[in-house]
């Protein structure tokens, strides 16, 4: 019995041992993957750090554009990022959470909710310049003139899918007895949703709309073909108007070294609003998930 035995049991070590070794090897590979990643977001980090802290004062805040070689900041571009930001995000939660709310409670196995879902993946993953096209054929060019209110516009279509999925999944993971209990006490299916459905859902639908900010507060291209920019401080919403990305790139491609540094100090704000944006988004996240 151990003379047949051992040809097995030599089998199976060696069988064992090669799946160690493949084992070992696609350990050291993603291990290897994993440092290269993180070797150059470190770079890529200190780098903004760095050459960001460099050109941040008090003016950054508190002027407007400057001319080369002169005194200035970011406020215009600041104010005008704040403001199409804004906009944008209400329209975004305005049509999401009802999108989200209709795919989750009325639209469950249907054909249209299906097209809908299909569609809204497309938008989430759609390339930012082919929105940027789109609304300047619809709202630019007619119009003969560029506008904050396009860039709103193209903000919006950019954030709305984000805020639409993440309000359809925070839904669906509501129990079904808050949706019993509410209509055994004579309420409405609408009622329900709003007052109960809605409310439970308060925390998830934050995390997506901070998911949904974070989406567009660095989108450069978009407002290239809409709001196009302006170096002085607006508030008219149907005139160009600047934003911080429009003008780090116009800063950054430029050859004087005051708006460079400029450009670095825009890039440093919008890196520290997406990074906390998504930080309180995955704190609401776990706190509703612990709860």
């Amino acid at each position: 019995m151990s003379a047949t035995a051992k040809p097995g049991m030599n089998y199976n070590r060696g069988l064992h041992l090669r799946r160690k070794i493949y084992n070992y090897i696609f350990l050291a590979l993603t291990g290897i993957a994993t440092a290269i990643a993180l070797i150059a977001l470190f770079l890529i980090m200190e780098t903004l750090v760095v050459k960001g802290i460099a050109g941040m004062d008090l003016h950054v805040f508190t002027m407007s554009q400057p001319a080369p070689d002169m005194q200035g900041g970011l406020l215009n571009a600041i104010v005008g990022s704040l403001v199409m930001c804004a906009i944008g995000m209400v329209i975004a939660l305005f049509v999401g959470i009802l999108a989200g709310t209709w795919l989750a409670e009325y639209g469950d196995g249907t054909v249209l909710a299906t097209v809908v879902r299909f569609l809204n993946d497309i938008l989430i993953s759609a390339p930012s310049i082919l929105i940027g096209l789109f609304v300047y054929e619809l709202l630019v060019r007619p119009f003969h003139g560029f506008s904050a209110a396009a860039g709103a516009v193209a903000l919006a279509l950019l954030a709305m899918p984000v805020a639409t999925r993440a309000t359809e999944d925070i839904m669906r993971l509501q129990p079904y007895a808050l949706r019993e209990a509410g209509m055994a006490l004579g309420a409405n299916r609408g009622l329900v949703i709003r007052s109960i459905i809605w409310r439970a859902s308060t925390s998830g639908l934050m995390t997506g709309a901070l998911l949904s900010f974070a989406r567009i507060s660095g989108e450069t291209a978009p407002l290239l073909f809409t709001a196009l920019g302006n170096p002085f401080l607006s508030f008219k919403l149907t005139q160009p108007m600047s934003a911080l990305p429009t003008t780090i790139f116009q800063f950054a491609m430029s050859a004087y070294d005051d708006w460079q540094r400029l450009a670095w100090a825009g890039a440093l704000l919008i890196a520290a609003t997406v990074l906390t944006t998504n930080i309180l988004g995955r704190a609401l996240t776990r706190g509703s998930t612990q709860k």
